[in-house]
């Protein structure tokens, strides 16, 4: 179970990227009264922790009714995580997740796609298991992730104003680096699973 927890939390963590999206959280609070910032923080990790979670459980029965094999989904979350994880090496002027739109944010961009995009989606989706203990790891690594959502994006300023914009760039590019073994390896898995039905 040890094992699976920490598997599932270091994927999750690399997937919804909380480090990368500092700066997106600090521009997008940044209208936003100072007052009010941590309640939207509050909700948006919540929001993106619920989809994430009914993703998570519903997964199966998500992929029956649409008729997807488990290898496709590998394949297409793989192909997705690894240009987000080429973004994240080769910053684009718009962001990881590309242009978002000013005001007060809600549910868009912070909450989805932010944390709970389409790579974040594909990735929970592999979590469905038939084992209990399997289940309980993948649920404490879920909640173990959103309480590190929590607390780098209530700091996001003082994390960014404390380490400057070039530590954060190269902590973004490594973790993108590692995202790009892990999204090698989930295609991999996809496709030896296809192999299997020939």
């Amino acid at each position: 179970m040890t094992q699976s927890f920490f598997q599932t939390f270091i994927l999750l963590l690399l997937v919804t990227d909380p480090f990368g999206n500092v700066p997106l959280f600090a521009s997008a609070l940044a209208p936003v009264e100072k007052a009010r910032r941590a309640r939207i923080v509050v909700r948006e990790c919540a929001i993106a922790f619920l989809v994430l979670l009914v993703f998570m459980f519903f997964g199966r029965h998500f992929l029956t009714a649409l008729q997807l094999s488990e290898a496709s989904l590998r394949i297409g979350g793989a192909v997705i995580l690894l240009l987000i994880a080429i973004r994240m090496i080769f910053p684009h002027p718009d962001g990881v997740l590309g242009k978002t739109d000013g005001g007060e944010p809600f549910i868009v961009p912070l909450a989805i796609p932010a944390l709970a995009g389409p790579s974040a989606l594909a990735t929970v989706l592999l979590f469905t298991s038939n084992s209990t203990v399997e289940i309980m790891a993948h649920v404490a690594a879920l909640a173990a992730v959103a309480v590190v959502w929590l607390a780098v994006f209530l700091g996001a300023e003082r994390l960014q104003n404390a380490l400057g914009p070039q530590v954060m760039t190269a902590f973004e590019r490594l973790m993108g680096l590692i995202l790009t073994a892990m999204s090698v390896e989930m295609l991999l898995g996809g496709i030896r699973e296809f192999v299997k039905t020939l």
